[in-house]
């Protein structure tokens, strides 16, 4: 059917179905909203029937209208289906609303310190970090400490209120340390984060005070999430102090908790004040964590920057043990690119469906919920990279052998890249693990958007998954490692 030739200020819908209607009766009114030219929404409160009408061509002037009435004249006198829409009526067209589009940005800024025995008396860097803007101001702060670093560091629950003695004429501590759960209780307990929030209440903290978190990504994201939704926004401090937390999650511009069994379903976006990497907080932990941090420096080297990556394999004898100088490059190479990727990537809160720093996170967030957390985040990554990669070579997007490259590597810095629970299966027989494609995309919104590698440090996102290919990458996988 063509399009019938309207005035200039009218223009036109066909729905695509008839549907029953009264003869000679009201079918429907609609209140319309014009949001830019030739684009119009509608939305029906059918009064026939109650069925949403579906039927004929709808003629429509630009100017909203209210109280629309159509009416149809049917030949007959049966019940039929409309056809044709004869007449609209209306009251005289008038405004009902006005638009007025507002457009502003935000600088967001802070820094990123990397220093050694942070509570030092002649340490200034705390100090520094905190009055940067207002060198003359005196500062109120709150400390809240992972347990697990309060196990590990007793001497923080009279260093801290020492230091902030020290340095009194900048900095007023509201409150000894306060200890709260380390990993992931940090963010499956809902109980937690009203209690910090009527914590800062009770101390009084206000928009221009700091909330400090010391502690491991989890605690982070936890306290980062109190602080971004107690009076909107108080300035927030993190000190990391795990591998990963010091080369990625720290330094990013996300926080927030588990809900509902959801991982991170609830929480906000919201830049640091600013991020303290102290390399000594490294030193009491296991191997195994300190290994599991590496995961992410993987990570960004194979999406972004392919001399990291051969710097990596260089060193990869000294990191595997985790001599000092060469973790301690690592962990700021990595955070650097991590930065960079924020500050220059054109989506650094997360609007569209890309998300390059996800490489490899599909299943190992699935894993670490198959696995109930015995994986640490970082071997669930390690597998996911490397599952992400075989692909990536069996799609034909990567040269050959480029997949036994990073898992060489990745073997050598000790990650295991397989686990038993790939192959657990859902109660509809499917694999359980290729369940966190729909997870991952549900997470993204939109469409299906999965970063894998064009070559060594270029990563390339593709919108379809093939899911046969990624079981024969997973077995793939399980045959190394019984090879091992």
């Amino acid at each position: 059917m063509a399009e019938p030739q309207l005035p200039k200020l009218m223009t036109w819908v066909r729905f695509p179905s008839p549907a029953p209607v009264k003869k000679h009766g009201v079918i429907g009114a609609f209140s319309l909203l014009f949001l830019s030219v030739g684009h119009a929404w509608e939305r029906t409160n059918t009064l026939a029937g109650k069925n949403t009408l579906s039927a004929g061509t709808l003629w429509f002037t630009r100017q909203p209208l209210r109280n629309v009435k159509l009416r149809c004249t049917l030949p007959g006198l049966q019940p039929t289906r409309m056809n044709k829409l004869e007449k609209i009526t209306a009251a005289e067209p008038h405004e009902i609303f006005t638009i007025r589009h507002q457009r502003f940005t935000v600088d967001f800024e802070y820094s990123v310190y990397f220093t050694e025995r942070l509570f030092d008396l002649a340490n200034p860097v705390f100090a520094e970090a905190v009055t940067r803007r207002q060198p003359d101001k005196r500062h109120r702060i709150a400390v809240f400490v992972d347990d697990g670093v309060a196990s590990g560091w007793p001497n923080l629950a009279t260093d801290i209120p020492a230091y902030a003695d020290q340095y009194s004429a900048q900095l007023e501590l509201l409150a000894v340390p306060e200890q709260v759960p380390g990993g992931e209780r940090a963010k499956n307990t809902p109980e937690l984060i009203t209690k910090l929030q009527h914590r800062l209440l009770d101390l009084g903290v206000d928009r221009h005070s700091y909330v400090v978190a010391i502690g491991g990504g989890a605690v982070l994201d936890a306290v980062g999430y109190v602080a971004a939704t107690t009076h909107r926004g108080v300035r927030h401090v993190r000190v990391p102090t795990t591998v990963l937390a010091q080369n990625d999650s720290g330094v990013g511009v996300k926080n927030g908790v588990n809900a509902f069994g959801v991982k991170n379903l609830v929480g906000t976006f919201a830049p640091p004040f600013a991020v303290l990497n102290d390399f000594d907080f490294l030193s009491t932990l296991e191997a195994r964590d300190k290994i599991a941090g590496m995961a992410e420096a993987a990570k960004v080297s194979l999406i972004r920057d392919s001399s990291f990556f051969n710097w990596l394999e260089t060193h990869a004898d000294d990191l595997a043990v985790f001599e000092p100088n060469a973790a301690a490059y690592l962990i700021r190479r990595c955070a650097e690119i991590h930065m960079r990727h924020i500050t220059t990537g054109g989506d650094p809160f997360e609007t569209g469906s890309a998300r390059p720093l996800d490489f490899g996170h599909w299943s190992a967030h699935k894993l670490e919920s198959l696995t109930n957390h015995a994986l640490r985040h970082g071997e669930a990554v390690a597998i996911g990279i490397a599952l992400d990669t075989r692909y990536s070579v069996q799609q034909g997007l990567l040269s050959q052998g480029n997949d036994v490259r990073v898992c060489e590597l990745l073997e050598h810095l000790g990650f295991r890249l397989w686990h038993p629970a790939m192959e657990q299966r859902s109660t509809a027989g499917s694999f359980a693990l290729m369940v966190g494609l729909r997870e991952f995309r549900e997470h993204l919104g939109g469409e299906l958007t999965v970063t894998l590698l064009a070559e060594i440090g270029r990563g390339v996102e593709v919108h379809d998954i093939d899911e046969t290919v990624m079981l024969e990458a997973m077995d793939w996988l399980k045959q190394r490692d019984t090879k091992r």
